[in-house]
């Protein structure tokens, strides 16, 4: 008994610190990390050369396989900054429709998408939310959809880091992990842009075109995002599903609104210049894919460095952003390495095990439906769906062993549930509300995503069960 409250002390620890005590990420991950050393010294006997060896090589991971390519995602959106492009890219989107569903589904769902699957960092639902109240929308309703929208998508985390951790984490197939992972979230890839065409425009008569709308804009979604998971791996299918999504939405505009659109006030080696980066990076990691060159750092890298001076930003300023980057990005270091650190611990003391086997003990067979369920709480508790599993892949794999289930399968519910976390995060709440001039309404924000968040998790549950 005493053992379960053991191997249960650092997840208890890291939700008070940052859910109830709201630490920060660094210092609650720290101090989780610290709790963790010593229970495996003291409660479960690991020697401290053991321990020290396992930090050191968890450390490195962390540094090489996840810190490197959110450092790299992180410093791509900085050139785009700093140059001033994304300006150019806001305002292409600004006018491309005046139809309040297209907006909303172009900025949050396609660009908003994007810049997830690139860069990730919480700019996918601070600068779409910016651009929504720019356009006139209310705050609220900007960050409320802009949220939603950043759900799927953060499934593969910027360019499929998420997914390559959680296969490093289980051990699992990165194919059947890529797989199972677009099945069970292949209804919500669907119901999200139905839902934000008619939040964004709740008149009966425009209900049917609105359905329309989001089916056409989800079915393009998902078969790029199913081929390119199945077929190419973890590293494109938020990118191009993304991509295609903008794609079939400006046509839609085009043709329902041939005499309505505005010109746009940027010419086009403008927007050449704007998009070569996202463009660059999309092309590397395409290149790379026949050879199996997995350094995804280092391909984020060559497209933001020849992007930025095509955007006329000098060799030395890019060494000075990608020095300020890594100072940016400081906290998540500190946390990523904790996190991982923790994980690795857990993982030698037989905490991760004896949680697997007491969890199923409990649930029973039922487990599954409540496994998407640990993921979103992951995300809620650490913002982030790599972070989720880091802390709690090894965990749903290790049930599944105990219920003779494809251990793929529940660690694709770890990372689909994080998705549905990803709406009430309060990190994701915070940075969309400081976008918006919103400061001091989080708890408003919460209590209207809430209710999305949670029929996402009850749909997500029933698909995972069943399967």
């Amino acid at each position: 008994m005493f053992e379960v409250l053991f191997a249960l002390l650092p997840m208890v620890i890291l939700v008070i610190a940052m859910g109830i005590c709201k630490w920060p990420g660094d210092k609650s991950s720290l101090l989780t990390l610290v709790i963790t050393v010593m229970l495996a010294t003291f409660a479960f006997g690991i020697p401290t050369r053991e321990i020290s060896f396992t930090l050191i090589n968890s450390t490195a991971r962390a540094c090489i396989t996840i810190l490197s390519v959110i450092w790299m995602a992180v410093f791509s959106y900085n050139i785009l900054l700093d140059s001033g492009k994304i300006e150019v890219l806001k305002d292409q989107l600004a006018t491309i429709s005046t139809d309040r569903s297209v907006q909303v589904l172009l900025i949050t769902w396609g660009f908003g998408g994007l810049l997830e699957g690139m860069a990730g960092y919480g700019t996918s639902v601070a600068i779409p939310a910016a651009i929504l109240v720019t356009l006139g929308f209310r705050p609220l309703f900007a960050v409320l959809v802009s949220l939603i929208a950043n759900s799927e998508p953060t499934t593969f985390g910027a360019v499929g880091i998420a997914e390559t951790v959680l296969m490093e984490e289980t051990g699992c197939p990165l194919p059947e992990l890529c797989k199972a992972t677009i099945q069970q979230l292949y209804p919500f890839i669907f119901l999200i842009p139905i839902s934000l065409a008619i939040l964004a425009d709740r008149r009966r008569q425009a209900l049917l075109k609105n359905i329309l709308l989001g089916t056409l804009v989800g079915g393009v979604s998902f078969l790029a995002q199913y081929a390119t998971a199945v077929y190419l791996g973890p590293e494109m299918p938020a990118i191009l599903g993304s991509i295609c999504s903008i794609i079939i939405i400006i046509a839609w505009s085009r043709w329902t609104e041939k005499s309505d659109t505005i010109p746009t006030k940027h010419s086009p080696r403008q927007i050449y210049q704007a998009w070569s980066v996202y463009g660059l990076i999309i092309f590397f990691i395409l290149l790379a894919i026949p050879f199996n060159f997995r350094a995804t750092s280092l391909l984020l890298f060559a497209g933001a460095f020849i992007g930025g001076r095509i955007q006329g930003v000098t060799t030395s300023r890019q060494f000075t952003l990608l020095g300020q980057t890594l100072v940016q990005i400081r906290s998540t270091i500190i946390m990523v390495i904790a996190l991982v650190g923790i994980s690795a611990l857990m993982e030698i003391s037989g905490m991760v095990q004896l949680l697997a086997d007491t969890l199923t003990s409990i649930s029973g067979k039922y487990y599954a439906f409540w496994s998407p369920l640990v993921g979103e709480i992951g995300t809620f508790i650490t913002g982030s769906g790599t972070s989720a599993n880091i802390l709690f892949g090894k965990l749903q794999a290790g049930i599944a062993a105990n219920m003779d289930i494809n251990p793929s399968w529940l660690a694709a519910a770890n990372t689909t549930g994080s998705t549905a976390g990803k709406i009430i995060s309060p990190q994701s709440i915070a940075i969309a509300a400081s976008a918006c001039q919103l400061q001091g309404q989080e708890g408003e924000i919460l209590k209207q995503a809430f209710p999305y968040a949670l029929v996402y998790g009850i749909i997500l549950g029933i698909i995972v069960f069943i399967g």
